[in-house]
């Protein structure tokens, strides 16, 4: 009777070291995933590559990311512009308006661009 306790103490001893095992290991993937799911996020929104990644071949450098940075930064300074010219600040408001021009001139913000410097342009005479 007494080899049956032990034995199923050493059991349930084993069972728990394997339970925290196991819940040890998927931890430890839990934070590794975590890890790489938040540096792909900044580096889909900041555009930048994670500093471990190497760098791309050189026939990869025209990739199908970078039209992406580049509407990702067209739209920031298309609502950057926007804001200024809402918050009083036309001067502001045509900077940004032209430094998008400059970096993207055939962008698709460039007609409502623009249009914008203009009203801004006469705002900003007007005061």
């Amino acid at each position: 009777m007494l080899g049956m306790f032990w034995i199923a103490l050493f059991v349930i001893a084993l069972a728990a070291g394997g339970l925290v095992w196991y819940s040890a290991k998927r931890w430890k993937e839990r934070q590794a995933g975590e890890a790489d799911r938040m540096a792909a996020f900044l580096a889909a929104t900041t555009g930048n590559r994670k500093p471990a990644e190497p760098a791309p071949a050189p026939a990869a450098a025209p990739a199908a990311g970078a039209p992406a940075d580049g509407l990702a930064q067209q739209k920031l300074l298309f609502e950057a512009a926007h804001k200024a010219g809402e918050a009083g600040e036309p001067a502001l408001s045509i900077q940004l308006y032209a430094r998008l021009l400059a970096r993207f001139p055939a962008s698709g913000f460039a007609e409502q661009a623009r249009a914008r410097v203009e009203a801004e342009k006469k705002r900003l005479a007007k005061a």
